[in-house]
């Protein structure tokens, strides 16, 4: 995704074993899929790295100095293809829990709606 017109997403990594059955996935979207996603995406660097005996995954390298890991085990190439797309898109940003189920500017001064109400 682009903040401010500027994309976040660096770098992408793609690590496959070429024996494991796990990497099965990755190694046919390596041959199909990969080269018109570079193509389309010029300002990406794509790596592919080599890990044999382990399980595939993607890591996207943002521009804040965040990174996210993303396991694509098993996977069909569209999957695989989707994962990369959710990568480009986020922001790299880490995920924040919030602390409560609604988020609001001006909370209520009554207090908070409950079905324990008794009116």
């Amino acid at each position: 995704m682009a903040l401010r017109g500027v994309w976040q997403l660096n770098k992408l990594i793609v690590s496959y074993s070429d024996w494991g059955g796990s990497s099965r996935g990755l190694r046919a979207f390596m041959e199909s899929h990969l080269p018109a996603f570079k193509e389309i995406l010029p300002q990406l660097e794509v790596v592919t790295e080599l890990n044999c005996g382990q399980h595939p995954y993607l890591k996207g390298l943002y521009r804040n100095k965040n990174e996210r890991v993303v396991s694509v085990k098993n996977m069909t190439p569209e999957d695989i293809l989707l994962c990369a797309t959710r990568l480009r898109n986020s922001l790299g940003r880490k995920v924040v829990k919030l602390k409560t189920r609604h988020v609001t500017k001006h909370p209520s001064v009554q207090g908070t709606w409950t079905t324990d109400l008794k009116i």
